[in-house]
């Protein structure tokens, strides 16, 4: 969460002649709600069956494509039959910095609610940094990177 992967999504479709996805645009739509409100009224369960719904229809019906997820779909069994998984490494403190010097940083804090509460958003940082490096195909470190960097990396990776 807050890692850029939007961002990058949209610059890698700038750069190349990939289409982008977003996972959670996907669910919103699905269910024509925010993701915040899903949590709230149905909570975790009951979105990750929206999640493993979507990537069966990824799995399916989608070729050629960046897909940024949210951050608990790497969990999903089919995933490596969707694409190759990249993940975009950066510490807890570069995400916070990344995040805190938006100009918009205030609407991206709150759209961010487990930011509320640090100590417990580390903590699942810490827990899923491993399941990330083992999930993922390539790690491309984005970390006080320029986006043309981060971008070459990416498409060399692909």
């Amino acid at each position: 969460m807050g890692v850029g992967k939007g961002t990058v999504a949209r610059a890698l479709v700038k750069s190349s002649d990939y289409f982008a996805i977003d996972t959670d645009d996907l669910i919103e739509s699905m269910e024509n709600r925010k993701v915040k409100k899903i949590f709230k009224k149905e909570g975790e369960p009951y979105f990750r069956n929206l999640e493993k719904k979507c990537s069966k229809w990824l799995e399916k019906n989608v070729d050629n494509t960046i897909i940024s997820t949210g951050g608990g779909f790497f969990k999903q069994e089919n995933i490596h039959k969707i694409g190759k998984i990249i993940y975009l490494e950066s510490s807890f403190e570069g995400i916070l910095h990344r995040i805190k010097s938006a100009p918009n940083a205030k609407a991206k804090l709150k759209k961010r609610p487990l930011l509320k509460n640090l100590k417990e958003a580390k903590k699942l940082y810490e827990q899923r940094v491993q399941d990330y490096k083992r999930v993922s195909d390539v790690t491309i470190c984005v970390e006080n990177r320029d986006m043309k960097d981060i971008i070459k990396d990416i498409l060399g990776n692909i």
